[in-house]
């Protein structure tokens, strides 16, 4: 199989992920991942959301850093600097997010083991694919002089907006539930930040991130976890604004489910 970078081991888990997607965007339709508060048991069953969250993305951590160090460019600038921005967003993702969760003393656990196993095999291609594109720049694309072109500033600074709206709007519906009183009520309506324009700005802001970083790599596998990430929020984004809508009674009436204003 050589369509694409003409390494065929790379090529076919390329073509994999791509399938992957489509089989992600088709299940959007049909129901929801389980876990958080839609989470069930039958799937199989449920793990500590902490647990269960460092484990679906603790590949992206380490397939990414073993593909990324056999590749000859490893120690180029522009490898380095892609990689840096992979590190940033797998330090929040895969480390901080899953540790600083505030669970509900003595709730069921709520991450569906069915989750883990799809998150795992998705951020183990996503790894794979990014770090070996890294430090073997298959396109022959990533010389210094990517560093300045406008794919990659364009792409930076939509990646690095979305990234910010996506850490602030974590940290709005952390800081609901109070360190100092982890028993109070587990759901509470989120306000400011993205939250005064959408239910959901966290996938808001992933899916504008992931945007960005396809752009800034210019690559077909950031377009795969592009998809994927799109396929999986953007329902998850619509059923959340409807739970909330059911369960609150004074939730705010101008706020849209992703896309301010629109959606």
């Amino acid at each position: 199989m050589h369509w694409y970078t003409g390494n065929s081991g790379y090529d076919t888990v390329l073509t994999f992920a791509f399938g992957f997607a489509a089989f992600v965007i088709i299940g959007g339709f049909f129901g929801q991942s389980s876990y958080g508060r839609f989470s069930s048991a039958k799937l199989g069953f449920n793990l500590n959301p902490k647990f269960g969250w460092w484990l679906m993305e603790i590949p992206a951590t380490v397939v990414f850093l073993v593909a990324y160090l056999c590749g000859p460019a490893r120690f180029e600038p522009t490898s380095l600097v892609l990689a840096g921005i992979w590190a940033l967003h797998y330090a929040n993702r895969g480390w901080f997010f899953p540790l600083a969760i505030r669970q509900v003393p003595g709730k069921r656990s709520t991450f569906n083991i069915s989750v883990v196993v799809m998150g795992m095999l998705v951020t183990t291609m996503h790894g794979y694919l990014n770090g070996a594109l890294f430090s073997h720049d298959y396109l022959g694309q990533y010389s210094r002089s990517w560093l300045t072109d406008p794919r990659f500033v364009v792409g930076l600074v939509i990646y690095l907006c979305g990234f910010a709206l996506l850490v602030s709007s974590e940290s709005i519906v952390r800081n609901l539930r109070d360190k100092n009183n982890p028993g109070a009520a587990e759901y509470r309506i989120p306000f400011g930040g993205g939250f005064r324009f959408v239910t959901s700005p966290a996938y808001l802001g992933e899916i504008i991130a992931w945007t960005g970083f396809a752009i800034l790599t210019w690559a077909l596998p950031g377009v795969v976890i592009l998809l994927i990430t799109a396929g999986n929020l953007i329902p998850r984004a619509l059923q959340t604004h409807r739970w909330y809508r059911e369960k609150f009674a004074d939730y705010p009436t101008d706020r849209k489910a992703l896309v301010p204003f629109l959606l």
